[in-house]
């Protein structure tokens, strides 16, 4: 395990020129963040924990993955500690009056990722950037519901409530992610579940998602590298949430779309993706990795761009075949 490092007070100053095979982590994600030159793309990839509500043993955890066993670019914190509330308990509108303000001071769902952020900063230095995940509003609605119909119908046919309930839980993410910032985080990553036709339409989502996700995104004002994730498999509806404000898109362009050219075509923002989270790099495929990593380079002009899998891979990967895909971003240049 890493040794204690020196905890980064401040944001840094953009470091003097260097040979690029000396750049670490940090300055390889801020220059590609702010259009600088880069020695290559930075790479990530993640999968899940089980910390059992730890915050120390998930920032061990995570530094082990991030920093120890694949020497990758951004360490993510998973989401492997959860928002304080019984999933798939919720069967008509009225049991979301459960949902109540959290106390950001009293709250394990917080204080446990605050002592992960800090105990993660301790262990892998100032030189990686950290990002929390955190899901939106909507995605803790969904989560708590015995089926996305819930939603739906409560759209329709409660939405006063709905948006009661939304409003709560918007603050109190707006807050976790305060306390985020204020934790040492450089960005929150943050998920956006039901911005998909798949779960609901353009007009309701723009009435019952966007102006929550902005509330919430609204704690991690001021972090520089807040990273928008579009999670879904197909359908997404990207044009709704482009303009949020943040520093890097990241979606499931191979399994999803729209592809890596068509996003760079419309936003000056970071890209982050390439490979198919279930695709070459779970089967092992070098030949195939390789090839998506390329024409990722190619559709983004190698700039603004991190070389990520769409979404998580999973949790029972063969780590060899990580070994191999962060072998092949190592050799990339732009």
């Amino acid at each position: 395990m890493s040794q204690p490092k020196k905890k980064r007070t401040q944001q840094p100053v953009l470091p003097p020129p260097m040979p690029f095979s000396l750049m670490s982590p940090y300055e390889r994600v801020w220059n590609t963040v702010h259009g600088l030159e880069i020695d290559r793309p930075p790479v990530c990839f993640w999968r899940h924990f089980t910390p059992q509500g730890s915050g120390r043993r998930l920032a061990e955890q995570t530094a082990e993955f991030f920093d120890d066993e694949y020497a990758l670019d951004i360490a993510k914190i998973m989401p492997d500690i959860p928002y304080p509330f019984p999933e798939k308990s919720v069967s008509k509108p009225e049991d979301w009056l459960r949902m109540e303000p959290i106390d950001s001071m009293r709250s394990r769902y917080v204080t446990e990722r605050v002592l992960a952020v800090q105990h993660l900063r301790n262990m892998v230095g100032i030189e990686m950037p950290i990002v929390m995940t955190v899901f939106n509003p909507l995605h803790e609605l969904l989560a708590s519901a015995t089926s996305p119909d819930v939603v739906r119908k409560a759209a329709e046919q409660s939405p006063v409530l709905l948006h009661e309930v939304l409003a709560i839980v918007a603050e109190n993410i707006r807050a976790h992610n305060q306390v985020m910032l204020s934790a040492g985080v450089d960005g929150i990553y943050f998920a956006l579940q039901g911005c998909t036709s798949a779960i609901l339409s353009e007009e309701l989502y723009r009435e019952f998602g966007r102006p929550y996700d902005l509330h919430a995104l609204a704690g991690a004002r001021g972090l520089w590298l807040n990273i928008l994730h579009v999670h879904g498999d197909r359908d997404l509806l990207f044009d709704l949430v482009i303009d949020y404000p943040v520093a890097v898109l990241s979606w499931s362009d191979r399994l999803a779309g729209p592809s890596l050219r068509d996003i760079r075509s419309r936003s000056t923002k970071t890209l982050m993706g390439g490979w198919h989270e279930f695709g070459a790099i779970v089967k092992g495929d070098v030949n195939g990795m390789r090839e998506e990593a390329k024409d990722a380079m190619k559709q983004t002009g190698g700039k603004g761009f991190i070389l990520a899998p769409g979404c998580s891979v999973p949790d029972d990967i063969d780590p060899h075949h990580l070994e191999q895909a962060r072998a092949i971003a190592e050799g990339l240049t732009v």
